[in-house]
């Protein structure tokens, strides 16, 4: 594994080779035939609800629910020096021709109602490694719109970025470009600021 690019602010780090091609391949057979089309979070109701701006599909996993994802977990736990069990389950992404993830943030907004059981469960949101598990024919990036920064979706890299607030001061506004030719497969992992349950 190798850092690719790093940014400051945002802060955001680039791996080369985080995950070997046999994890990339398994953690895809584990989602296909699987995923359903992937929620977002109401920040008023607190419920999960389709929205037009995330048109994936994907799946959540429970942390340590197999060997493979307890390899993958303690490998991210070591790498970010975050405790294992501040992390969320990784959820499975797939992203067909066209679909995205519109610009958003990942962190909760605490003053939203919908937020506050989210946030019972592990506080703050505080990173997001999104790794990719294979290379779309084309497009797919990672994208910082706030300082004009893209990641390629390339099969065993990923991108590692925190934000140590709630607040757009972090730049941490990141999307998922659309998938142009192929289709996109991610898995991602958040970090939360105490256990996550």
């Amino acid at each position: 594994m190798q850092v690719l690019a790093h940014l400051v602010h945002p802060h955001v780090v680039v791996f080369g080779g985080l995950l070997s091609d046999g994890e990339c391949d398994a953690l895809i057979e584990l989602a296909r035939g699987r995923v359903q089309r992937s929620p977002t979070l109401d920040p008023e109701t607190g419920r999960d609800q389709v929205h037009p701006d995330r048109t994936s599909r994907g799946l959540f996993l429970q942390r340590g629910e197999n060997g493979l994802l307890r390899t993958i977990e303690a490998r991210i736990a070591a790498l970010t020096e975050w405790p294992l069990e501040h992390g969320e389950g990784i959820q499975l992404l797939n992203y067909g021709v066209g679909a995205e993830y519109k610009p958003h943030y990942d962190y909760f907004d605490p003053g939203r109602a919908g937020n506050r059981a989210t946030l019972a469960r592990g506080g703050q949101r505080v990173a997001t490694l999104v790794m990719y598990l294979n290379t779309p024919a084309r497009g797919g990036a990672t994208t910082f719109p706030d300082v004009q920064f893209e990641v390629a979706a390339i099969r065993g890299n990923a991108v590692f970025f925190s934000y140590d607030r709630p607040h757009p001061m972090t730049r941490s506004l990141h999307g998922g470009a659309p998938v142009l030719a192929g289709e996109k497969w991610v898995a991602t992992k958040w970090l939360r600021e105490s256990r996550h349950v």
